[in-house]
């Protein structure tokens, strides 16, 4: 099972959490999937008390130039790409995967702002049925995405507040 060995749904610091501004990028491809996503990072959001706004984008190619707007924006202390993508019969699947995968690691790294990964690469829609926090399905990864940026969000921010030792 992919979540086995997964941390447990919970802020390390939910103190540092409080008022922390998360933009949330969703695709809007497989809409049953990807309203359980964004339920689910809304839900986490909400128990940690931190602030977002939604940007929706046609499918998860986008996620990766709408994050980087909104990184550049310095609205943000970080980001979470919400998105599924389901295997099919062309290697579409694999070019899509990839250029949203590296779309959204160059987001983090060159703007130096965290990137909850909630994009689904899934075989089928029951794996996506089985990830995107519906009733019923074995795992939460909307809420783990919001969880996973709230976390380093804040690790960043007590960083960049100690300074230089």
């Amino acid at each position: 099972m992919s979540g086995s060995g997964a941390p447990g749904l919970a802020i390390e610091d939910p103190g540092a959490a409080k008022g922390l501004h998360i933009a949330v990028v969703a695709a809007s491809w497989h809409t049953q999937v990807m309203d359980g996503l964004t339920a689910g990072a809304a839900r986490a959001a909400e128990r940690a008390g931190v602030n977002t706004i939604e940007f929706t984008v046609p499918g998860s190619f986008e996620l990766a130039v709408v994050a980087a707007e909104c990184a550049a924006s310095n609205r943000f202390d970080a980001i979470v790409a919400l998105g599924v993508v389901i295997r099919g019969g062309t290697p579409h699947f694999e070019y899509v995967c990839q250029a949203a995968t590296d779309g959204l690691n160059r987001v983090a790294l060159d703007y130096r702002i965290p990137v909850g990964f909630g994009l689904l690469t899934c075989d089928d829609l029951e794996q996506a049925l089985d990830r995107a926090g519906l009733e019923g399905s074995k795992e939460d990864k909307g809420a783990e995405a919001m969880l996973s940026a709230i976390n380093a969000a804040t690790v960043i921010a007590k960083m960049r507040a100690e300074g230089p030792h």
